[in-house]
């Protein structure tokens, strides 16, 4: 077989005006950056390629490489927000782009890879990716829809037309000259296979990025993740250090990539002193119980983890990344995606079929905006208009059993103050989040409420429960004036529990509750 090492300049010399590239990213696992580097370079020196479509299944910082006049003409993706140039670039309609729920765009690469017309599903159904709403569109330079209605005996359905890749750009950590490629040092094998398949169906290329290179045929064949068969180029990446990172903050740690198990002494660590999204984050480990099958999305949930571990509970049940990663304990926010001590990583498409069959027990979720029919926003929020934290929320929402929401009671300038087993409001936000009607529908209260879902909103002062008439407010903060902290700061009055209860005052002591004993 002939090697198919090039220079990096060879290498995207592939890539031609017009093209459609997908990219297999999520902050920064999987990020290919020396590539797009690459491409960034050549559109400086030469102005070409350009017109660009980009797919992108999750969001990335590194997208700010392709912001430059003239070279991207589309963009499509479920997670813009890790990259505010691109948001930028769409608020201003100086592309025409498009928001998808990041499950919904991986099995879309899957109906390219196989020549099917297109993907059938409820996933975005009542939400803003639905025509009778926005149909997905992002911007006013954005003129058609994602989607279209179908019916089905009698039953409406959403159909999602497939679409075509010309240029697969992938990261793994090892390849062979002939291209087979292995990913033992990445925190996940992302939708690496599922993107070039596709961009081989319709007849386009694939480009690799490896840390290291080794001769062709010399690879365990069972830890091949990418066949050379549907690789064009392999190129080794120059400085891994600057673009070859695991995540965002992390260069490497073998943890996250499975080739270690940490102590759990070392993961189980609780704060001196209670922050408000500490707080948050405790309060919500009590809707956890034994054996659950759980998500941890990015937001103000994404605490859980490593408080479940403080309980004792981390190995009582299983926590759950929508990029792959079963087990373990998800890594807080700056290397998001990443776990330590996981058990499994799938495919990113792969986990989605597993959440879209209701496998899923409960899901922890950061909101924007709540209404008072319960439904949320976290796609359009002030002067940003684009998709910014979508991601996996569609498609988790529409199936997991049980939602838990965690935000802040309101955002911007809040000050609280926590001692002796009570929160104080120091100084209050000066924006509300639980207002009459969401600006933008990425969760119907509604839908879930006539499904029977199970939805908590879990907030520093308080919680409020989903019911078919609206939320339902059933548990207080020690030291949180009902009136003046809660109902006086809402843009509607919510349903009071008959059984309104006070938070257990365990939360607000910094160290282990105890909650599980």
């Amino acid at each position: 077989m002939k090697s198919k090492v090039m220079k990096l300049e060879e290498a995207i010399g592939l890539i031609k005006d017009g093209d459609s590239i997908a990219t297999a990213m999520a902050n920064n696992a999987g990020n290919a950056e020396y590539l797009i580097k690459g491409l960034e370079d050549r559109f400086l020196s030469t102005n070409s390629p350009k017109g660009l479509t980009k797919y992108s299944g999750c969001g990335t910082p590194s997208d700010a490489r392709l912001i430059h006049p003239g070279l991207l003409k589309k963009y499509v993706g479920a997670h813009p927000g890790p990259c505010i140039p691109i948001m930028k670039l769409i608020d201003s309609n100086s592309i025409e782009a498009y928001g998808l729920p990041q499950g919904v765009m991986q099995h879309m690469y899957r109906c390219t890879a196989s020549k099917m017309p297109g993907l059938l599903t409820k996933t975005g159904m009542g939400t803003y990716v639905d025509p009778r709403q926005e149909g997905g569109r992002l911007n006013d330079a954005a003129k058609d829809s994602v989607c279209r209605i179908m019916q089905i005996d009698g039953e409406d359905w959403l159909f999602y037309k497939s679409f075509s890749i010309d240029v697969a750009l992938i990261r793994a950590t090892t390849a062979d000259e002939y291209g087979n490629a292995t990913f033992e040092e990445e925190i996940n094998v992302m939708e690496a296979y599922t993107i070039a398949a596709a961009a081989k169906s319709c007849g386009g290329k694939v480009i690799v990025q490896t840390k290291n290179l080794v001769a062709g045929g010399t690879l365990n064949a069972k830890n091949v993740a990418i066949p050379a068969e549907v690789v064009d180029a392999v190129v080794v990446v120059e400085e891994p250090e600057l673009y070859h990172q695991q995540t965002l903050t992390t260069y490497y740690d073998p943890h996250f990539s499975g080739e270690l198990k940490a102590p759990q002494g070392a993961i189980a660590q609780s704060p001196e002193a209670l922050d408000v999204p500490e707080i948050i984050s405790r309060r919500a480990v009590y809707e956890l119980f034994e054996g659950a099958i759980v998500n941890v999305g990015l937001g103000v949930g994404v605490g859980v983890g490593s408080i479940a571990a403080v309980e004792n509970m981390a190995d009582r049940l299983t926590f759950t990344i929508e990029t792959g990663v079963f087990g373990g304990t998800p890594a807080p926010k700056s290397n998001f995606g990443a776990a330590t001590n996981a058990t499994c990583y799938l495919d990113h498409p792969a986990m989605f079929d597993f959440y879209n069959g209701g496998n899923l027990d409960i899901t922890f979720l950061g909101v924007a905006e709540v209404g008072a029919d319960g439904s949320v926003n976290v796609s359009r929020f002030g002067d940003i208009k684009a998709g910014r934290a979508q991601g996996g929320f569609i498609d988790i929402t529409t199936t997991a059993k049980k939602i838990v929401f965690c935000s802040t009671f309101k955002s911007m300038g809040m000050k609280v103050e926590v001692a002796n087993g009570k929160i104080r409001i120091i100084q209050e936000g000066k924006e509300p989040k639980f207002i009459e009607k969401v600006d933008q529908v990425t969760f119907n209260g509604e839908i879930a409420a006539a499904k029977g879902q199970e939805v908590v909103y879990v907030t520093e002062r308080c919680v409020f429960k989903l019911t078919k008439d609206g939320l339902m407010l059933t548990e207080i903060a020690p030291g949180v004036d009902m009136e003046k902290d809660v109902l006086d700061q809402m843009g509607f009055r919510p349903i009071i529990s008959e059984d309104l209860r006070v938070m257990d005052e365990r939360i607000f002591v910094p160290g282990r509750m105890g909650c599980f004993d």
